[in-house]
């Protein structure tokens, strides 16, 4: 059975308000469910894909209705990525911007809040980069790949540490 054009033209319709919708619900979920999958977020994933399917190609189950949807999918994806380089507003639209997470040793609440992102898992992250705890570190940066960057006091240049203060023990 042929697949007339109107059905075509409606499989890419389709899929195309999937594809915005799967990825504005992507981007709603944060930085660190994208860049650190769980088993719950792979099982959401693959059920998600088995949901739409189905709202993409309608009762159309042929050849080329498929094939219709992963063209759409591939060439929405370039465009997207192709617009994400040319354009630093839809960038951080789509991508979102890094967040600081700690500075000057101290980690900031609310950040990692807004994130989601544990003290526990903070904690992790600065053990990976060589850390014992955050008054090692000048910054820590929760980057849009769900991975955290670390830039140790012994990174930077000896003028741009802020002044540790010593306590001195007097026994008696």
């Amino acid at each position: 059975m042929l697949t007339s054009w109107h059905a075509l033209l409606e499989i890419a319709l389709r899929t195309a308000v999937i594809y915005i919708l799967v990825l504005v619900g992507i981007r709603l979920t944060g930085k660190r469910e994208v860049g650190q999958m769980t088993p719950f977020d792979l099982t959401l994933l693959l059920l998600l894909a088995n949901a739409v399917q189905n709202a993409m190609t309608g009762p159309d189950t042929s050849l080329l209705g498929g094939v219709m949807a992963a063209v759409v999918l591939m060439v929405l994806n370039f465009l997207l990525a192709d617009l994400s380089g040319i354009n630093r507003r839809f960038r951080r639209m789509v991508q979102g911007s890094p967040t600081l997470l700690v500075h000057n040793g101290q980690p900031i609440a609310n950040h990692l809040a807004k994130e989601h992102v544990s003290q526990d898992e903070l904690e992790r992250a600065l053990r990976e980069h060589g850390c014992n705890d955050c008054s090692d570190v000048a910054l820590a940066v929760l980057e849009v790949d769900g991975a955290i960057s670390v830039l140790k006091y012994d990174d930077v240049q000896e003028h741009l540490r802020p002044q540790k203060r010593l306590r001195f023990l007097h026994r008696h």
